[in-house]
């Protein structure tokens, strides 16, 4: 996989764990304020609601006690009450809440009603013909209540002999607390749905702001990793555009920095080959010259490295073809699988033969004699398919050792939607503890054969690049099975560009 130089890493914005959403973020922002704008309504709604209450009471009381007033009459020589018992259930017929009243005169003296109502704090400091209303608590069978009581002074007699009389009326603050209640609930139900109407407007209006960022999330986040085509702009706000320009900035210099990485790459290797070439030549034809034994082994080993440093090359060059962007490049098409699997085969025999093995494909039976098996048709990019197999086929041979049989198998997997192609040899086998290091690159589970230990981490790259896998098993008694599982066309993800 390509790297991003140093100075582009530099440039990416650090993002901490802790970083919150910007939707959650926004959503706090602008429905809190509105949380604690509605507690606070809450509040003064109660307050307003619980003194248009006392103002109701007051008013009512006050009339109780001018119509109680009225029942008292002066005389010459005191007072005429002229009250029967129907004013008095008129007065006491609340069903909702108690009533309670009293009548004395001098003030304080009890005349009439209930002798447990409390006089005001300052008697002397009322004003005669003008209400007074103040809190009590009284004592009831039911216990303690706080009443509501509205007190007016009265004065009559002859001048210069006048006398004062108060009466008093009481109400619980049942009535009171019900007349707030119903007030808040009238005031704060509907506040409370215009709070809900505006957090959903919100709702909607952030999601609705922040529908391009999710629109580019998607379109990044759909892209395969060899699609480094700019972001399209056209219908983006202004913030996201910025972003998304500086992300197609940054992805020209990516497509930047890896052509420069494959052009590299291809050549060096180039430029690697034809020296190596040339001295394989050099060194065969010194072998072939020379008598001296010692001088002979020395060749040989040149011979060898040369050797080496020459598959080095072949297998990294093919790896660098089975990255993502030369993938892209070269592109895909459809053909058969068992035919390549087969060509290549018959291509591997002689030289499965020059080290020893035994090599041939097990054909699958045919409904007719003669016939040749049913095409295994995959949708890929065909040489590096065929590098894939080979690489296993050739990692088979070189450590299967002398006189090992090798199976190649082509098969289809209907229920998965697969295509497995199988390599199985019955050499020593490969140590459980290592089939997930095998495909590493550069790393060899054995120091013997003239391997560089990328035959197999190029498979994986090319198989996965297919959207395939890649798979070791151990056979009984003895054996390795390596086998790639390929889907067929029709369970085959779209890609971009392809």
């Amino acid at each position: 996989m390509p790297v991003l130089p140093q100075s582009l890493l530099n440039r990416l914005p650090v993002v901490s764990p802790g970083s919150r959403s910007l939707r959650r973020h926004l959503l706090a922002w602008l429905l809190l304020p509105q949380l604690v704008l509605w507690l606070a309504a809450a509040v003064i709604t109660h307050h307003v609601a619980a003194r248009y209450a006392d103002r109701a009471i007051d008013h009512g009381l006050y009339l109780s006690s001018r119509a109680l007033a009225r029942q008292v009459k002066p005389i010459d020589s005191g007072l005429l009450i002229d009250f029967p018992r129907a004013a008095r259930d008129i007065i006491e017929s609340d069903p909702d809440d108690r009533v309670y009243y009293m009548v004395s005169s001098p003030p304080g003296e009890f005349i009439l009603g209930n002798h447990k109502l409390t006089p005001p704090a300052d008697i002397e400091a009322l004003v005669p013909e003008r209400p007074s209303f103040y809190d009590a608590r009284i004592d009831t069978t039911d216990g303690e209540v706080t009443v509501r009581v509205a007190a007016i002074v009265l004065s009559y007699g002859e001048p210069g002999r006048g006398q004062r009389m108060m009466v008093q009326v009481a109400k619980s603050r049942i009535s009171r607390e019900a007349l707030a209640r119903d007030l808040l609930v009238d005031t704060a139900l509907p506040l409370s749905l215009l709070v809900l109407a505006m957090s959903a407007l919100v709702w909607a209006g952030v999601r609705t702001g922040l529908a391009p960022l999710a629109r580019l999330r998607e379109a990044v986040s759909g892209r395969g990793p060899d699609d480094l085509a700019p972001i399209e702009l056209e219908s983006a706000p202004e913030e996201v555009r910025d972003l998304a320009a500086a992300v197609n900035t940054l992805l020209a210099a990516v497509r930047d920095s890896v052509a420069a990485q494959q052009r590299f790459i291809g050549d060096a290797a180039h430029q690697l080959r034809t020296p190596l070439a040339g001295l394989k030549a050099q060194t065969e034809l010194a072998l072939k010259e020379t008598t001296d034994p010692a001088l002979q082994a020395r060749l040989r080993r040149v011979h060898e490295s040369a050797t080496r440093s020459a598959h080095l090359i072949n297998q990294l060059m093919t790896l660098a073809r089975a990255e993502p962007e030369s993938v892209a490049q070269i592109g895909r098409s459809r053909f058969d699988l068992r035919r390549l699997v087969q060509e290549l085969t018959a291509e591997l025999v002689p030289r499965a033969l020059a080290e020893g093995a035994d090599l041939g494909m097990d054909e699958p039976e045919s409904d007719t004699e003669g016939e040749e098996p049913p095409a295994l048709a995959i949708d890929g990019n065909a040489l590096l398919i065929r590098e894939a197999i080979a690489n296993l086929i050739d990692n088979a041979i070189r450590y299967a050792g002398r006189h090992a049989e090798i199976t190649v198998r082509v098969r289809e997997d209907s229920a998965r939607r697969r295509a497995i192609v199988e390599v199985d040899d019955t050499g020593p086998g490969i140590p459980e503890a290592l089939h997930g290091a095998i495909f590493e690159r550069f790393f060899r589970g054995t120091q013997e054969g003239r391997g560089c230990g990328l035959g197999l981490a190029i498979v994986r790259e090319i198989v996965e690049r297919h959207h395939g896998r890649v798979q070791v098993a151990r056979l009984h008694p003895q054996g390795t099975r390596m086998s790639v599982s390929l889907p067929l066309p029709a369970a085959m993800p779209q890609e971009r560009g392809t």
